[in-house]
């Protein structure tokens, strides 16, 4: 099976050289689109920043010999991408991926994984079942799981991102000390509640993917808030507490971008458009992208918890 893969990151080379590894012919889009040449490709693997999708979409426009025979599929963080890959290629064309293995990159820039995990899929358009891409990456060793619904699995996977991500960002910590500042971590309660009163509003089910019972996170969010609190912080803080998330990746970037439109941002835009209130994801999406643009800004929420909180409510 030959593979084409755009972005180099983390995800990409984890994923393409799992691929490559059991005997399939990879090979990676360059950054610069002046240099992408014509390729056959039986399966086209997305995994840049949501905020880069479209230069992704020129990529393929440019690589792809024959794109209505290339599955293009989108292990991408938040909601939106895959509707603007349905809109260019074709909904036929594309499968929604969720990858919940813990991916970092080595002193190479190579992509390496925790243990546990797995990825999911869910076709775009199509309801057949995309059998053989389960086969591919099911060879690799890598835990497989097909979804009917794609949007269920791209919402299911916002719902983990959410969690210790915006407000790690903003206040520049790890999620271990967010967990333990009382009204902020308040806050993240009420920013996973928002996010299931949308999934609800929007006829969205949730599902559990693989490692993560996303559907008990979700329960638990809607406990009174200090139930909630002690069962949650615990397991953020087990489970992530030294890792910088992605949005506080981001922004020690100083790239100037983050993804906090495709989740925060998205659950914001999504609650209003459905009538339901979504105030903390809203502020959060606020506040991270002035942050981005206007780096001098970090300086007010900066291991200040409190800043945080009361402009969380100002508004």
């Amino acid at each position: 099976m030959k593979v084409y893969v755009v972005g180099k990151g983390a995800v990409g080379t984890y994923l393409g050289e799992l691929l490559r590894g059991i005997g399939n012919d990879v090979s990676y889009a360059p950054r610069d689109l002046a240099a992408v040449e014509p390729v056959d490709a039986d399966m086209a693997l997305v995994t840049v920043k949501a905020f880069d999708t479209a230069s992704a979409i020129e990529t393929l426009r440019r690589a792809l010999k024959d794109p209505a025979a290339t599955t293009i599929v989108t292990p991408q963080n938040g909601v939106g991408n895959e509707e603007l890959l349905a809109a260019a290629f074709g909904a036929d064309n594309v499968v929604a991926a969720a990858l919940t293995v813990p991916v970092d990159v080595d002193a190479s820039g190579a992509g390496f994984a925790a243990k546990g995990g797995g990825i999911a899929f869910a076709p775009v358009g199509s309801t057949s079942a995309h059998n053989w891409l389960l086969a591919a990456f099911g060879t690799t060793g890598l835990p497989t799981t097909a979804v009917a619904d794609y949007r269920s699995l791209k919402w299911s996977k916002l719902a983990l991102n959410v969690v210790a991500n915006a407000a790690c960002a903003i206040l520049d910590v790890l999620p271990e000390r967010l967990v333990r500042e009382d009204a902020v971590f308040a806050l993240e309660i009420r920013a996973i509640r928002e996010v299931r009163a949308t999934m609800k509003a929007l006829g969205i089910a949730a599902i559990d993917l693989p490692r993560y019972p996303v559907r008990a996170l979700l329960g638990v969010a809607s406990l009174p808030t200090p139930v909630a609190r002690a069962l949650l912080a615990s397991r953020i803080a087990g489970a992530r507490g030294q890792k910088p998330p992605s949005l506080l990746v981001d922004l020690r970037s100083a790239k100037h971008r983050t993804e906090v439109e495709v989740l925060n941002g998205a659950v914001a835009r999504a609650a209003r458009e459905a009538g339901v209130q979504a105030p903390v994801n809203a502020a959060y999406a606020r506040i991270l992208s002035d942050i981005a643009h206007m780096p001098q800004l970090w300086a007010k929420y900066r291991e200040r918890p409190a800043a945080l909180v009361s402009e969380v409510r100002s508004k």
